[in-house]
């Protein structure tokens, strides 16, 4: 069990004596076309810090599911915050808490990433480790791990791919019809409203498991191999 609110205090603390890690997923409640849940965002980076800590030892903080930047902040049941100090302040409480309690490491691992939620964990993780404090801050994305012929995107085959390795039931290709791709991608008539990338209808160059395993090595990769 890696999932930090379904511990009591005496397993937390055992599992950390293992190694001192937590990740700390981020996410949204954003709209990824009629195919796709609204958390999705949240709903692979939880999974992928699921996936990367049975390999590395270390606990998964729960998914903050807010974000911000990126062109879909007016489209149907999506939350994003204009600024990213609201996001920061809940960050940099969360990391002064971790420290104080003698967590050692923290991975920040955002399932959004919009060039100012980017912007956002890396200005944090540069400004949090030049202080010297801990815990060390290391920050990865999503969009981050190199899938050749499969680039990263939103709601398209990528992020359609990705949560097939994760959780395929919350999947429904149905639901975007057959109509051809021929519509403004921002027109709502279109049966692709709001996808940036690959149609997730057509095949990728590669199936679900094998791009979660290829990002999940990424991640291991960068957070080290555990104990």
């Amino acid at each position: 069990m890696r999932q930090i609110e379904r511990l009591r205090p005496h397993q937390i603390e055992a599992a950390l004596s293992e190694r001192s890690l937590i990740y700390l997923p981020l996410g949204t409640i954003e709209w990824h076309c009629h195919h796709l849940p609204v958390g999705l965002d949240g709903l692979t980076a939880h999974g992928l810090c699921l996936a990367a800590a049975e390999r590395t030892g270390g606990l998964v903080w729960p998914v903050l599911y807010y974000g911000t930047g990126g062109g879909h902040a007016a489209f149907p049941w999506t939350v994003m915050m204009a600024e990213r100090a609201e996001i920061e302040a809940m960050l940099d409480q969360t990391l002064r808490r971790l420290g104080q309690m003698g967590v050692q490491q923290v991975m920040v691992l955002s399932g959004h990433f919009a060039d100012e939620q980017l912007q956002m964990i890396d200005n944090l993780t540069t400004r949090w480790n030049d202080a010297g404090a801990i815990p060390e801050v290391s920050a990865y994305a999503v969009n981050r791990a190199e899938v050749p012929g499969l680039p990263p995107d939103h709601a398209g085959l990528f992020e359609t791919t990705l949560l097939d390795g994760l959780s395929a039931e919350l999947i429904d290709l149905s639901r975007l019809g057959t109509a051809p791709d021929t519509l403004d991608r921002l027109d709502p008539a279109s049966a692709l409203w709001g996808i940036v990338g690959a149609d997730p209808r057509q095949p990728g160059p590669i199936g679900g498991d094998d791009l979660l395993g290829r990002v999940v090595a990424a991640i291991v990769d960068l957070a080290g191999e555990g104990p």
